[in-house]
């Protein structure tokens, strides 16, 4: 891993145009579960029913049982060491973008400044009616009070992306611009298996950038488009990176 690590610590330090892609892998250190791992929020509340557009329109109350624990894991999730690397990075000038599959807001709250979020923000609340933004922390949800607009009277939905709505189309044209542009993506904590953000190694690598994977384990990119494979968890070998580059 050593190796692997001074590999990718050289390359970094020749690029110019360098993002990264996080997955859920990077906040499990912070404590929040993968969704879909086992313990995962989908162990508990079937997707198709609590996290369906549909749904939520037609029984908004019943989809705020599964929202309620959404939003309490977030907020007591912190940024951790992976999360504060990508954000030194990024003051550092060596990184010009993160891309996030997550909706925890933990990128933000590390420090980094250009975040694009494909699925939207846990820490936001909107109405589907009027448009009207919120916090949640404007309401009483520790007691289970559903939130509801000031403005217009109708339930609240968290600025996430359900199933059934569309990717915010400002996140997929300039995930994609960053892209075509990058020399160098970094890969961490996903197995970039759910699209389009796991198109995102392949254009890079298709533009003639390097791919450097932070995972536990192996996945379907490590045999394939992976560069340089750096095996662990992110909170530790990323900070590793951290540091070898300000030396």
């Amino acid at each position: 891993m050593l190796s692997a690590i001074s590999d990718a610590v050289s390359v970094i330090k020749k690029s110019k145009s360098m993002i990264a892609l996080t997955g859920a892998g990077i906040s499990v250190e912070s404590g929040i579960p993968d969704f879909r791992s086992a313990g995962g929020l989908w162990d508990k509340y079937d997707p198709a029913i609590y996290a369906s557009i549909h749904s939520f329109r037609n029984m908004p109350e019943r989809v705020w049982e599964m929202i309620f624990e959404l939003i309490d894991i977030t907020e007591r999730a912190k940024p951790n060491s992976a999360h504060l690397a990508l954000a030194n990075l990024e003051e550092m000038g060596l990184l010009k973008a993160v891309i996030t599959q997550n909706i925890d807001n933990l990128h933000q709250e590390a420090g980094s400044k250009n975040v694009i979020e494909y699925h939207g923000n846990a820490k936001h609340l909107v109405c589907l009616t009027c448009g009207a933004q919120y916090s949640p922390l404007d309401f009483d949800l520790e007691h289970k009070e559903i939130p509801h607009c000031e403005a217009c009277g109708k339930v609240l939905k968290p600025s996430v992306v359900f199933f059934g709505e569309m990717i915010p189309p400002d996140a997929l044209y300039n995930s994609q611009r960053y892209a075509e542009e990058a020399d160098v993506v970094l890969v961490v904590g996903t197995s970039a298996v759910v699209y389009p953000a796991a198109s995102i190694p392949g254009v890079v690598k298709s533009h003639g950038g390097i791919v450097i994977e932070f995972n536990l384990e192996r996945t379907e990119l490590t045999g394939s488009i992976t560069d340089i494979f750096i095996q662990g968890k992110a909170g530790q070998t990323l900070p590793q990176v951290v540091n070898l580059l300000k030396e």
